[in-house]
């Protein structure tokens, strides 16, 4: 898993291997055999198993060190939900987006074990923080943060939730590193699966996504469209020192992950695109270095797979590095068959 390679692998290390997982899986799709299509799926969840979830198990106090502000999009809609509102944050990470919204009742979710109980540690100090304010009377800003919420391990692609229970869902930077596009457009589908269909007169549920954009041309990164989509992108785990040295001086987390490498592990592409506080930290030969694999998504493409998917698009766009879409059930209750 570890590297000491710093740059994004090339397609030989990751754009085909994904081809091969994505023609086994095309092999099996019409094949009567299961045992076949079980064959394909254990493939691609090996690769996602070294690639992304050892990865994340790997480095999660380190990463999560490098996420704790809420990008301001997500908390937006966040904090438009309705009070009373149940939604679920699938890949939550650290939990850094539990308690944006006090009003709401919202569960977490994560394959890495050790993301999730950092997640529980974090809302769990929320609720030390409120009933101290409220025992004081100060209020503040302490007073309201969440303390409905809750966080379990769980896969992406066979979610737990009761199925059309919640009012929202959001899902921010997971389904890219899924590793075939049928698999993305199954992780999309499990969300729609947990939010409520529409009726007359009546807006059924949302789940906002976000993805890493491959067109990226004002980045520090420097992708863009017509480059490879499916890569290894680096994660240098530094030292305590270089962390607390990458930290100092940084002004606020940035709306993406790509805006938040000044201060996190993701290490640059080339030298030059370095910026003065990552080559104050670069790394070095003792410095282990992990790949994760991402699917960098072209314009057009989340949306063709929310469709795929069988949901609508309400809204999409791209932000920052990111394109994200807020995605419904495109079938009311008396369509289903």
């Amino acid at each position: 898993m570890a590297s000491s390679s710093t740059a994004a692998l090339p397609s030989s290390s990751a754009a085909d291997a994904v081809a091969k997982l994505t023609a086994a899986s095309a092999e099996t799709e019409n094949e009567t055999e299961p045992a076949a299509a079980a064959e394909a799926e254990a493939e691609a969840e090996a690769y996602e198993r070294t690639h992304v979830h050892g990865v994340y198990e790997a480095i999660a106090p380190h990463f999560s060190a490098t996420r704790y502000k809420p990008w301001p999009a997500v908390a937006a809609f966040l904090r438009s939900q309705a009070g009373g509102a149940v939604g679920f944050d699938v890949g939550c990470g650290n939990g850094k987006y539990l308690g944006v919204n006090p009003d709401v009742f919202m569960v977490g979710s994560d394959r890495s074990a050790s993301l999730v109980a950092l997640a529980r540690r974090r809302w769990k100090e929320l609720q030390n923080r409120q009933a101290t304010a409220d025992a004081s009377g100060t209020g503040g800003e302490a007073s309201g943060a969440a303390v409905t919420t809750d966080a379990m391990v769980a896969d992406g692609l066979s979610l737990p939730f009761r199925e059309h229970a919640a009012d929202f869902v959001i899902c921010v930077a997971v389904i890219h590193h899924m590793s075939t596009r049928a698999r993305r457009q199954d992780a999309i589908r499990q969300l729609l699966r947990c939010v409520k269909i529409g009726e007359a007169g009546q807006a059924g549920g949302q789940a906002l996504v976000y993805v890493w954009a491959l067109e990226q041309g004002s980045s520090r990164r420097g992708w863009d469209e017509g480059g490879e989509q499916d890569l290894l992108v680096p994660w240098v785990l530094k030292s305590q020192q270089k962390q607390q040295k990458s930290r100092k001086g940084a002004k606020g987390e940035g709306t993406g992950d790509a805006n938040a490498a000044d201060k996190s592990g993701e290490a640059p592409p080339t030298p030059a695109a370095a910026g003065a506080s990552e080559a104050a930290v670069a790394p070095s030969h003792t410095d282990p270095v992990f790949q994760r694999y991402y699917h960098l998504y072209r314009k057009g493409e989340l949306e063709e797979d929310v469709l795929a998917a069988g949901g609508v698009v309400v809204s999409s766009g791209y932000e920052r590095d990111n394109w994200w879409v807020v995605a419904a059930n495109g079938l009311f209750p008396h369509d289903r068959r």
